[in-house]
């Protein structure tokens, strides 16, 4: 209570920028660290198809990306719709760095269900 912390966060908002595509785009994210740690990003339910090295998961996928670098995210998206979310996926900083990704119909498609009248993204 009534304390100031400082946190990691993407483009000065917590949470991150909301991604919004459509199904069988693909997705050219640049990550600039301009924190103090590495990490990496993970696009959390993305199948990323033959496509393993842009996944995220630090040491296993990827290097995290160090600070005062960049790195490109190449996100291909095959089936995937609805709301999904991307997080950093290395020790603290995935409490503070993520957002969501909506993934609209594809272009020549519409919804599976009644189209909505509204939206608003949520994130728990």
């Amino acid at each position: 209570m009534c304390n100031t912390s400082t946190l990691l966060v993407v483009n000065n908002s917590y949470p991150g920028p909301e991604i919004r595509v459509h199904r069988g785009d693909t997705v050219f994210v640049n990550v600039h660290n301009r924190g103090k740690y590495g990490f990496t990003i993970h696009w959390h339910g993305v199948k990323q198809p033959r496509n393993p090295w842009f996944d995220g998961p630090e040491f296993i996928t990827q290097c995290p990306i160090r600070p005062r670098t960049n790195f490109t995210y190449k996100i291909i998206l095959s089936e995937e719709i609805g709301t999904l979310w991307w997080h950093a996926h290395s020790d603290w900083t995935r409490g503070s760095v993520h957002g969501a990704i909506v993934i609209l119909p594809a272009e020549n498609e519409t919804y599976p269900f009644p189209t909505p009248d509204g939206e608003q993204t949520i994130i728990l």
